[in-house]
């Protein structure tokens, strides 16, 4: 199920980057400005397990956003693993980053694989879509 809480600083952050989320996803979500493509990504997938949706909207390019973001509270987002990107440094204007995450719901255990693609505009980074593949797994 989606948790609505925030992890504590000192609890490991749900992108399972091993970081503390004070240090990781934490101030991405609170600030929703992240350095990267990927460090973006990792806050969107945490804003997934903890069941933020105000994040996932604020970083999400305008021309490609929802009206409206439900999101499942009956999956559990248990890990994402980061399989590459391309470009989405600090003074990139456009990145990709390709990753699979790892959840459960009630038909039990899944695994997504998208291949998104982010700009950053203003010196912010903005998801603005993803192509969906089949896992590996």
């Amino acid at each position: 199920m989606t948790s609505s809480a925030t992890p504590a600083d000192t609890d490991r952050c749900p992108c399972t980057s091993g970081d503390v989320y004070a240090s990781c996803c934490g101030p991405v979500i609170a600030s929703g400005i992240a350095p990267t493509a990927v460090r973006l990504m990792r806050s969107r997938f945490s804003a997934f397990a903890i069941g933020d949706a105000a994040h996932l909207i604020r970083t999400w390019h305008p021309s490609t956003r929802p009206g409206d973001l439900g999101l499942d509270a009956g999956t559990r987002w248990l890990r994402l693993d980061i399989l590459g990107h391309e470009a989405g440094g600090p003074f990139d204007a456009e990145g990709v980053v390709e990753f699979e995450a790892f959840y459960r719901d009630g038909q039990g255990r899944g695994a997504l694989r998208e291949r998104s693609r982010f700009v950053r505009e203003e010196r912010v980074w903005l998801y603005v879509d993803g192509d969906v593949r089949p896992s590996t797994r």
